[in-house]
């Protein structure tokens, strides 16, 4: 198993957004076992072409969401599937409804929303 990321310079999506999106997918799917062992922030950006702050950003976005976990000087690694992101994703929902709420939007427009949401979320990939 090896990590796979293909850089589209001129696609709409920002360099360091296609990186934390495909390790997000490779590690949700299982292409990137728990523990593995990502390259370093200079090692992949070098790889990639892209600036060592590029994949730094990326880095940074994937273990704030737990995807990935830091450990100091021992790498960067795969996290185990915490239920943080669960948790997370709960939260913004109930903030979400209340905030639906308040607009006064009906249930069967609440739910349009997200799912137009999501549906350009999830276009591009």
């Amino acid at each position: 198993m090896s990590l796979k990321i293909t850089i589209v310079p001129a696609a709409a999506t920002a360099p360091f957004e296609q990186v934390r999106t495909q390790i997000a997918d490779q590690a949700r799917g299982g292409a990137l076992p728990v523990g593995y062992k990502l390259p370093t922030v200079r090692g992949l950006a070098e790889e990639l072409g892209l600036a060592a702050n590029t994949v730094a950003k990326a880095y940074r976005a994937l273990e704030s969401d737990g995807v990935i976990e830091t450990r100091g000087r021992n790498g960067t690694f795969v996290a185990a599937a915490s239920p943080a992101a669960q948790r997370e994703s709960a939260a913004a929902a109930a903030v979400y409804a209340q905030r639906v709420r308040r607009l006064g939007l009906d249930r069967e427009g609440a739910l349009a929303a997200v799912e137009d949401a999501l549906r350009a979320a999830y276009s591009d990939r």
